[in-house]
């Protein structure tokens, strides 16, 4: 297995689609994997600190985990197949692990809430890994090429024509 970290929610601005991208921890390929809207928002506010008066459902799902006696280990995205990636959640309890089937999308969102390890079998990473791209860029590198955009426009100003 191959650790993950989330390193990205990345929107479609003319649709609704969303993916997480998955990053590995100790390699260059990313893991970008589908999800649905309601999930996305849940990694985001995760991801960003977000506080909520009450718990979201993969709150509550951690929560109930503990609660009955059990401890989340891990999540695995196991498999990919005719488009569709799947996951489960390793949970630990009197000394058992067993693995509960996921939508990957979930799986993430209650590993990001549990603080606990994302990884993704060799053979998912094979077929599915991409490797970083003009494609693939950092919210970092994409602000500064709009300042160099905004720079560019401020050095053709003439400023001399303001007169007095």
């Amino acid at each position: 297995m191959i650790e993950l970290s989330v390193y990205s929610v990345l929107y479609s601005l003319l649709s609704r689609h969303r993916v997480v991208l998955l990053k590995e921890n100790e390699g260059e390929r990313f893991l970008p994997i589908w999800v649905g809207m309601f999930e996305s928002e849940a990694i985001a506010m995760r991801l960003q600190g977000a506080a909520v008066p009450r718990p979201l459902t993969h709150d509550l799902l951690a929560n109930m985990v503990t609660e009955l006696g059990g401890s989340l280990q891990y999540i695995v995205v196991n498999d990919l197949s005719e488009s569709t990636f799947y996951a489960r959640i390793a949970v630990e309890r009197d000394g058992e692990v067993q693995l509960v089937d996921s939508r990957p999308s979930d799986a993430i969102a209650l590993a990001l809430r549990a603080q606990i390890p994302i990884y993704a079998e060799d053979g998912v990473m094979d077929k599915a890994g991409i490797v970083r791209s003009a494609e693939i860029r950092t919210e970092v590198e994409a602000k500064e090429d709009e300042l160099d955009i905004f720079r560019d426009f401020v050095d053709t100003l003439d400023l001399d024509d303001l007169g007095d």
